[in-house]
């Protein structure tokens, strides 16, 4: 009988999943799993338990959101084995989940982890920290995350927020300058920025999934010019809107690492958890880094 460790977060979004786990771990016995739950009590406890049990199990398994995932994947890179990772998305924003098209149905996804083959993805590295999708600064990074997933439903898109606000005064802007490994340099004043490796950002702003691949060692690298005067503020909206990479409001490239000098009160947002910043600090893509169970 093959070993199953499922940790789970009790308060992700509307703890949906807690009335379902006897049936979950159900599901999980009749795909010959032996599982073991653990409950998560407080940060950090996904990260702890996926290192430590990582080398004895067959799977490593996740209930709840972005942050439950972030810290499994933290866990079994630190971990050193490439134990295979299931993820049952079950938190108010699931990024990740939707980038990879994961059932939103808890009972289907466990399923999905007992038939699924693993498949590699890329990881980011953010000084000595792990992140599976993005690594954010700037004036959107805290409202996509603290606002309740019925706003976010009823926004629909990052230009919804822009557009809401009345006051150029009102955009905190950074002074940074950005280096990636191929030679490119990017100096500015931005009011957003994404080292990214997912469509969907904080349930809000989408990249086009035509030129993301989570799975070919590069990140995107988006970045929001600080707007000027009115006339720039919409031109953010429409190109954002349109998914217009190529106005001069927005710069987009690729990246497989990104060295960023900015101001270290500028503080970061590793898929929806708070990471400190630095006057210097180093992002970089770890290509197949870990294996997640899929089902298609």
């Amino acid at each position: 009988m093959k070993k199953l460790l499922l940790i789970m977060n009790p308060c992700a979004g509307m703890k949906r999943a807690n009335h379902l786990l006897p049936e979950i771990i159900s599901v999980f016995g009749r795909g010959d799993y032996e599982t073991t739950v653990f409950m998560t009590e407080k940060r950090g406890d996904g990260t702890t338990l996926a290192e430590r049990y990582a080398p004895d199990m067959d799977v490593i398994a996740c209930i709840g959101g972005d942050g439950t995932f972030n810290e499994v994947i933290s866990g079994v890179c630190r971990s050193g084995c490439q134990t295979p990772i299931g993820y049952i998305p079950a938190g108010s924003t699931n990024d990740f989940a939707a980038s990879l098209k994961l059932s939103k149905n808890i009972v289907q996804a466990a399923q999905d982890i007992v038939w699924g083959h693993p498949k590699s993805f890329d990881v980011g590295k953010f000084q000595d920290r792990y992140f599976t999708y993005v690594a954010s600064f700037g004036a959107f990074t805290k409202v996509s995350y603290a606002t309740s997933q019925n706003i976010k439903n009823a926004l629909g898109h990052l230009a919804y927020i822009l557009g809401g606000i009345k006051e150029l005064a009102s955009l905190r802007k950074w002074h940074c300058r950005l280096e990636t490994d191929e030679g490119q340099v990017m100096e500015d004043d931005y009011i957003f920025g994404a080292v990214s490796n997912s469509t969907s950002v904080g349930g809000i702003l989408t990249l086009d999934p035509e030129i993301v691949d989570m799975n070919d060692g590069v990140f995107e690298l988006l970045l929001i010019k600080s707007p000027a005067n009115v006339l720039e503020l919409n031109e953010c909206i429409r190109a954002l809107t349109a998914q217009d990479y190529s106005s001069p409001m927005l710069r987009f490239c690729p990246a497989r690492k990104v060295t960023v000098t900015a101001a270290p009160e500028m503080d970061w947002t590793l898929d929806g958890e708070y990471a400190p910043g630095s006057d210097r600090l180093v992002i970089e893509n770890l290509h197949n880094a870990v294996d997640v169970l899929v089902n298609q």
